[in-house]
């Protein structure tokens, strides 16, 4: 099962979710993978702290690496899994970022390699039992590459009437690119991130959104200071934090979308 989170607007946990269900997953005994798309290397860092540069050249590795070698020729000449790091988590596994992605983008749009992201993940299938692909805030080569190899698409809203505005455009793209690339992509459901549940303001958006049809997750995440010592301290809050509320709902949200498996709500 290979999902990507996707939101074209900054800042409504992306990273934080994505890391946090893959590691709930790999808690649960499923080899997973995570690639992390996004030039920032938000997820990269946050599963593996820092990075030495000299073990590990960013031209070589990951994600840059992958692409790379598809430069120039029409085959793979290594196997994907060699781009793949380690993570400290028993089965959790990273294909990381780096900024020499940035640079890479404008060549490999012209050469037109959108494709291989997926070709590389289908070479992977029996590898890993689930894939979380991490996106860049926008509607670039590397977020289309990513919807284009992913079976569904979670989408992070973070109850601001901005990100409203901005989840109708992003289902709009979804539904453009379904159309010319990627027919079987589902968009599996929204999650609801960064909810307060003592303010008038997200309930009454996400009631709204419910009433237009969209598929939300019935597990909501709140938002908490212990999500920063997260990041912080470089651990999944399912190792750092296993009794926090918090991971309780990450938990749930889960459990969801084991059930789901990839299907659209019937809300959709």
């Amino acid at each position: 099962m290979k999902r990507v989170v996707f939101n074209q607007k900054g800042g409504v946990g992306k990273t934080s979710i994505a890391c946090n269900l893959a590691a709930i997953g790999a808690a649960m005994g499923y080899r997973t993978l995570v690639v992390d798309l996004d030039v920032q290397g938000n997820t990269t860092h946050y599963l593996v702290g820092a990075v030495d540069a000299d073990a590990f050249p960013a031209e070589a590795q990951g994600v840059a690496g992958l692409y790379r070698q598809t430069v120039g020729t029409r085959k793979m000449r290594q196997n994907p899994d060699s781009f793949v790091w380690d993570t400290p988590y028993e089965n959790l596994f990273l294909m990381p970022s780096s900024p020499v992605l940035a640079d890479m983008e404008k060549e490999l749009e012209s050469r037109y390699k959108i494709y291989k992201l997926r070709d590389a993940l289908e070479k992977l299938d029996e590898e890993y039992d689930r894939v979380y692909i991490d996106t860049p805030p926008s509607f670039n080569f590397y977020s289309k590459s990513a919807l284009i190899a992913a079976d569904s698409v979670l989408v992070p809203f973070d109850c601001d009437s901005f990100a409203r505005q901005s989840l109708y455009s992003l289902m709009d793209n979804i539904g453009e690119l379904q159309e010319d690339h990627n027919p079987d992509l589902s968009i599996e459901g929204i999650i609801i991130n960064q909810f307060n549940s003592q303010a008038r303001l997200p309930g009454e958006l996400v009631s709204e959104l419910e009433g237009e049809g969209l598929p939300i997750f019935k597990s909501y995440l709140n938002s908490s200071v212990k999500m920063k010592e997260s990041h912080r301290d470089h651990r999944p809050l399912i190792d750092l934090a296993p009794g926090h509320k918090l991971t309780g709902q990450f938990l749930d949200l889960h459990a969801e979308l084991e059930q789901s498996g990839g299907r659209v709500s019937a809300a959709a």
